[in-house]
């Protein structure tokens, strides 16, 4: 059996589903075409859809024809789901557009046709609601040509001189073909339609079922079989799941077949199901060219190819506006976030993003209709009512100079030197990434893993902390070191070498826009023409208005459109109608605003720093973003080494004294970063560091002493943080235990710290990783006199300790116990103290001895009366004690 996929795709209100109404009816999957109005379509099958009259959720339906199956997909028609549509673009072999006479080409109409493009989709035009007084054949015909494309033909007319006439003068060899012989053979018809130098064009009416029966028979006559070849190959366009909660993984079978039981990506095939509305039957495999529905796949992911399948490209369509989500005062954002992430499975257009500073929730979204969907959904899957802000706009950046970012890493005994060119690019372009290194000065590998450290993360401007967008960002310039490096090096200094760049660069702040178009009173275009100037839109005036009715086409901010459809509908008493499609980024107009609004500091975004680290003479130091071509290792791409820059750098950003430029690491500090032997030093008096002073210029060997004076403060509320498991593990009686028993060693370690509170009256915090529990959210608890806390699914002990040092580092006098290095930099960072694990061990002996000797000194008893530890040595009192100990807890 041949097997093709067709999807059908039109602006909202043209009449979509109806036609698929009417082609399910006609190739007999259907006994009775069901209708909108009536919420008893076959493809309308979610609750939503039947009460508002819309499609949101793509779906699949299978016609039987000749020697042939086509399936069906129905995407929606509401610009605030086409990130659902496009995802099925990728997986079709050929796409129907609808278009409704009444309302000729939207602006959504085009964006769908600009998709199809894009994805080079074959398209067979069908213009509906041609039963509507006014509709001219002849005048629709020709607005597809202007509009769409000069190769728009009526099929209608077949096996006639006019229809070769006109499909001829779109190829060469068919005009040849039609000038000898007066007509073009079916076959060249159906390439010319498949290669896309055709569009046929049908008319009629779905709901008065005219045209439909002749519009399927073009369909199925002048489609082509794709050929595939016999390796498996798969994409994947949808994620949902069934009645029972069984996630569902939407695919197209592209090359050879797939069998029950086969593994992709480590992951066994349970079930193949072949969809067709809400109903479905199983197959044991399924053969190139099926679109199915598997299960017992859990990590495959929308876009993702298989097999000889390539990942699908990045959509066009995106959310260009964010809402904060509210929840009830019972749940807590952390705890919903799992259960959000599973919607952002099913729906990846959601864009489910988490602020860790904030403890909150953001969605980003594409409408107001989507929100109010989505609070359905959320309703009807997890019983939570939740409600939403008022929404912001989705801001993104770029630079309008190029620039050469530096990234410097250096701790003691790891090393990486990171050189990116960036340079602005056209709107629309994204990033990209390149590589133009010699591999004499950076080894290949290395270079590969610097662009997968760019292409991983979502860097952010320093303007607002948006993402950045419209450049290209260029490896030129890099150093590693033979035994020193590691993978993790790259990455540090990448991510800085980013941040650095755009510090220098003039970055522009973009904006969204829509593309309009105002269909109004004539009397009402003046008012129309002022709110758009001043909304800082660009519009003309167009001809395909009447006597009575104007037609203002053009483009304008989001942030300026929004809420102006209820406007219109007011000043225009109903009779006016503005239909918005996002049409990309552009500058912003109010970025002044915008700036004094956010008030984002980059310096202080420490999870996204532009400094550096350096190391010289065993004294480590980060340097300052400005100051990092006097350091840097390599030259800069022009052969100089930033002399004129730097300069120019330190004159825009001078500090107030060279003691302050630099944050130096002592030592013994950076000698033991990253090995997770670190120590630190708790003491409050002033701390001499040895460095590179700030004002050495580049060249000299002159070495300059940096002190750095810690001064005695107000008292403040003591906290102490324990890295549970970095102490267990740094402890050998403890890791002993651990090795036994690891609740034992917790247990253990939980009695030791309440002993320590009580010596010491410290806020003790004890933070456990449970970061790979499924669905876990953090826990917290009291055990005696101490707070015990377990971190969410995906959080680490490190990140919660950060996350805490960030919110209360400079409000209470917070310690930090743990050796991780890394953790350590960030945690300087924030005021904390900081104190290794071993030597926190020491510190608890001294605490406990100081336990016993304050309760003998108690005893009652006259002073010439023996006790059992009198006269035993301070080793020999600590070890019969630990044997106590050992015992009472056993």
């Amino acid at each position: 059996m041949k097997r093709i996929c067709v999807g059908i795709m039109a602006h909202v209100d043209a009449g979509k589903t109806t036609l698929s109404e009417g082609l399910l009816y006609t190739g007999g999957s259907i006994r009775q075409m069901g209708r909108v109005d009536n919420k008893d379509a076959f493809l309308d099958t979610y609750a939503l859809e039947k009460e508002r009259g819309i499609t949101i959720f793509a779906k699949q339906a299978v016609i039987h024809g000749e020697g042939v199956d086509i399936t069906l997909l129905d995407t929606p028609g509401h610009v605030d789901f086409s990130a659902e549509m496009e995802r099925t673009l990728q997986v079709l072999d050929a796409a129907i557009l609808v278009i409704s006479a009444a309302d000729g080409i939207q602006g959504h109409t085009l964006t769908l046709w600009n998709l199809l493009n894009r994805y080079q989709v074959p398209v067979f035009i069908f213009i509906n609601k041609m039963d509507q007084e006014g509709s001219d054949k002849g005048a629709l015909l020709n607005l597809c040509k202007e509009k769409l494309s000069s190769e728009c033909v009526d099929f209608t007319t077949q096996n006639t001189t006019e229809f070769y006439d006109s499909v001829a003068t779109s190829d060469e060899e068919l005009l040849n073909d039609f000038l000898e012989t007066g007509m073009v053979e079916q076959d060249k018809i159906t390439r010319a339609v498949m290669n896309r130098k055709l569009f046929p064009c049908l008319f009629g009416s779905a709901l008065r079922y005219t045209g439909v029966k002749e519009f399927l028979e073009v369909l199925t006559n002048y489609i082509q079989i794709p050929e595939y070849g016999k390796d498996f190959g798969a994409k994947v366009f949808k994620i949902t799941r069934d009645d029972a909660g069984n996630r569902l993984t939407h695919l197209k079978v592209t090359g050879g077949s797939l069998k029950v039981r086969t593994s992709i990506q480590e992951e066994k095939i349970n079930q193949i199901r072949i969809y067709s509305g809400t109903k479905y039957e199983t197959v044991n495999e399924a053969e190139a060219g099926t679109v199915c529905a598997v299960t017992g796949l859990s990590e495959i992911r929308p876009g993702q190819g298989h097999g000889n399948e390539e990942d699908s490209m990045l959509p066009v369509l995106e959310p260009v506006l964010t809402y904060r989500i509210l929840l009830p005062d019972d749940c807590k954002p952390a705890v919903f976030l799992p259960k959000l992430r599973l919607l952002e499975e099913e729906e990846p257009q959601l864009h489910i993003v988490w602020d860790e500073q904030l403890q909150e929730i953001q969605v980003l979204l594409m409408g107001e209709v989507q929100i109010e969907i989505l609070k359905q959904l959320i309703w009807d899957r997890f019983a939570i009512a939740v409600s939403f802000d008022s929404g912001s706009i989705v801001y993104k950046e770029t630079i309008s100079d190029t620039v050469e970012g530096v990234g410097h890493f250096e701790p003691l005994r790891h090393y990486a030197e990171v050189h990116l060119l960036l340079e602005p690019l056209e709107r629309g372009s994204g990033l990209v990434l390149e590589t133009d290194c010699s591999e004499d000065l950076l080894n290949r590998n290395w270079q590969r893993l610097i662009l997968t450290h760019l292409e991983e993360k979502e860097h952010k401007g320093v303007l607002t902390g948006a993402p950045i967008t419209d450049m290209r960002i260029t490896l030129v310039n890099g150093r590693a070191h033979v035994k020193h490096t590691e993978g993790g090096d790259f990455r540090q200094a990448t991510y800085r070498a980013v941040r650095q760049g755009l510090m220098q660069a003039e970055s522009v702040l973009l904006e969204p826009f829509y593309e309009f178009r105002l269909e109004l009173p004539r009397g009402a275009v003046g008012r129309a023409m002022t709110d758009l100037e001043q909304m800082n839109g660009t519009f003309c005036l167009t001809e395909e208005g009447n006597e009575e009715t104007a037609v203002l086409t053009g483009t304008a901010p989001v942030s300026c459109l929004r809420g102006y459809t209820t406007q219109v509908a007011a000043f225009t008493k109903g009779t006016g109608h503005l239909s918005c499609s996002y049409c990309g980024y552009g500058t912003c107009h109010n970025a002044e605003e915008v700036l004094k609004e956010t008030q984002y500091d980059p310096v202080e975004d420490i999870s996204n720093t532009p400094d550096s680290v350096f190391c010289s003479h065993g004294a480590g130091m980060v340097v300052p973003w400005y100051e990092v071509f006097q350091y840097m290792h390599v030259e800069n791409r022009n052969g100089e080494g930033g002399q004129n820059k730097q300069e120019e750098l330190r004159l825009l950003h001078r500090p107030q004294s060279s003691a302050q430029s630099l944050s130096y690491i002592d030592v013994e500090e950076i000698d033991r970063i990253l090995n997770r032997t670190f120590y630190a030093n708790r003491k409050e008096e002033p701390i001499a560091h040895k460095g590179i002073s700030a004002n050495r210029k580049k060249g000299t060997s002159t070495v300059a002493a940096s002190t750095t004076v810690y001064k005695p403060v107000a008292q403040k509320e003591k906290y102490l943080l324990v890295d549970g498991y970095n102490v267990i593990f740094a402890w050998k009686e403890l890791k002993e235990l651990a090795e036994i028993n690891i609740d034992g060693a917790r247990g253990k370690l939980q009695d030791i710290l309440c002993n320590y509170q009580a010596i010491r009256h410290d806020n003790v915090i004890l933070v456990f990783d449970a970061y790979k529990i499924t669905g876990h959210g953090t826990e917290y608890s009291d055990y005696h006199n101490i707070h015990l806390v377990y971190t969410k699914e995906a959080e680490t002990a490190d990140q919660y300790i950060e996350h805490f040092a960030h919110e209360n580092g400079r409000k209470y006098d917070v310690t930090v116990v743990t050796s991780d290095g890394l953790e350590q930099i960030i945690i300087r960072g924030q005021g904390c103290r900081l104190i290794s694990s071993r030597e926190f061990e020491t510190e608890v002996e001294d605490a406990l001895q100081e336990l016993r000797t304050e309760y003998l000194s108690k005893m009652p008893g006259e002073a010439t009366k023996n006790y059992l530890l009198e006269g035993m040595s301070t080793e020999e009192r600590k070890k019969m004690m630990r044997h106590l100990e050992d015992k009472e807890y056993e």
